[in-house]
């Protein structure tokens, strides 16, 4: 049996300001309707032998990661979450050691939750000569033909080929990011893949290949499970033994140096969409090569991606720029310099400015809500509760709150009252005073909050109840 096991616990700090440190890429929908995870999940649909995903995904995440799973029908067989990113090797070996609990051994299909692969059929195929390896004791990784000198992707240099294995060679090295020269080089040889960062091997594998080459990751992982425990659909890990790992890709900690690696080519549309270049390449283009998102007017612009997200965005006389536009930032490059836009990121985190983190719509497991207006005194907020939804029980010290349906219907608590608002309805919650916010109906609740006090922020909060089990956010 093949376990599809997804990671999604990166930031794509590259793709700010649409991806977020609180919404980033996996759970954008960049390339089609769907989002990267549930483009990685159903671009599996016909593998032979598959069984339910495991999702490693930061806990941060966990509500909407589990909601996009739950819309696409895909019934997870955990979902883990990291408390902090630890690089691909620690999130490998928690899936491992959880998929070992069962007793089986099972073979891992390792994805990234971020990428695009256009051709399934190619696709599959690689996969299914993934699995035959796998089985014989063959640590697998697929290396995408080059179509290109990129300099953005690490590269897997080949060696002599695996007699009676097809097109599988034994993996010579991996190399790090190139210069475009050296990248040309590689190009020209024939004899380099790009890194896709997807990997195949069998579950106890993998595991003695990690307590041979990373013993102390594995007994800090083996530690961080034994001490997890279950929250509702999902698996958390003890923190402080996962903050003891130090971070490390699969690549360093076992792939250079295991005399089991195999690479089989791969040569089915793949793109990681690391950057908004990558988002141009892969995106619909019209005449004159412009990739348009969006209430978009142009007028001489050429080779550009322009992405409009909340409003008109005109442009004159550019060529090959990237335009983004969100309802809280704009973003301005060439784009042969989109690859410095984490340099920003890293500016507003130094500022410690909201926009590094979140959009000005936040998502709970609830709904969501989305900032108005807001001053030193008060704050307006749209809010959308979901059918059959509850916020929790909670209290606030320094902030009252006025609170106006809309549409739908809502049951607000307030203190020993209970009170169904409908349609034009408001009620008040002073300061000080217990109150939920509940949808009873089978429509979206939509209403606009207004908070009023000393200080308006989201950590003002004392919960007494919550269906969802959490203590913040």
């Amino acid at each position: 049996m093949i376990v599809p096991v997804i990671l999604a616990g990166g930031s794509g700090t590259r793709l700010w300001p649409l991806s977020r440190e609180l919404y980033p890429k996996q759970l954008i929908d960049l390339y089609n309707k769907d989002t990267m995870i549930q483009n990685t999940l159903l671009r599996l649909d016909g593998v032979e032998n598959l069984d339910r995903p495991l999702v490693v995904c930061n806990e941060e995440h966990r509500f909407m990661t589990a909601e996009q799973l739950r819309q696409i029908h895909k019934d997870p067989l955990a979902i883990i979450l990291e408390p902090v990113g630890r690089n691909t090797a620690p999130a490998i070996c928690l899936a491992v050691l959880k998929l070992l609990e069962k007793g089986e051994d099972p073979i891992l299909l390792v994805l990234p939750a971020d990428h695009v692969i256009e051709n399934r059929p190619a696709f599959h195929e690689a996969i299914t000569k993934g699995a035959g390896l796998a089985e014989q004791g063959y640590l697998i990784t697929f290396g995408i033909v080059p179509l290109s000198p990129e300099t953005g992707y690490g590269y897997i240099q080949k060696g002599e080929n695996m007699e009676g294995k097809g097109t599988a060679s034994r993996i010579a090295g991996f190399v790090e990011k190139p210069d475009l020269e050296t990248a040309r080089a590689y190009l020209d040889s024939k004899e380099y893949y790009w890194n896709s960062g997807m990997f195949m091997f069998q579950a106890s594998t993998i595991v003695a290949e990690l307590e041979i080459h990373a013993p102390q990751m594995v007994d800090l992982c083996r530690k961080a499970m034994a001490g997890g425990r279950h929250d509702l659909d999902f698996f958390r890990i003890d923190r402080e033994s996962f903050f003891s790992v130090e971070p490390d890709s699969i690549d360093y900690a076992v792939m250079e140096k295991t005399d089991r690696g195999a690479v089989i080519p791969l040569d089915a549309g793949w793109n990681d969409l690391g950057s908004f270049d990558a988002l141009w390449q892969t995106g619909k283009k019209n005449g004159d090569s412009n990739v348009i998102d969006g209430d978009v007017l142009i007028h001489d612009v050429a080779d550009s991606y322009i992405h409009a997200g909340s409003r008109l965005v005109a442009a004159v006389g550019l060529e090959k720029f990237v335009i983004v536009e969100t309802r809280d930032a704009v973003l301005v490059s060439p784009r042969d310099r989109v690859q410095d836009v984490k340099k920003i990121v890293n500016q507003l985190k130094a500022q410690k400015r909201e926009e590094a983190i979140s959009h000005s719509r936040v998502y709970r497991p609830w709904g969501d809500y989305e900032s108005i207006d807001a001053s030193d005194r008060f704050q307006v907020k749209r809010i959308t509760v979901k059918p059959g939804a509850k916020l929790s029980l909670q209290k606030h010290f320094h902030r009252a709150e006025h609170w106006t349906v809309v549409s739908g219907a809502a049951i607000v608590t307030r203190g020993e009252e209970e009170i169904l608002l409908k349609e034009d309805e408001s009620a008040y919650i002073p300061l000080g005073t217990v109150h939920r916010l509940e949808n009873p109906g089978k429509i979206p609740l939509e209403l606009i909050e207004v908070q009023s006090g000393s200080y308006l922020g989201e950590d003002d909060i004392v919960r007494f109840d919550d269906v969802y089990g959490r203590e913040e956010d």
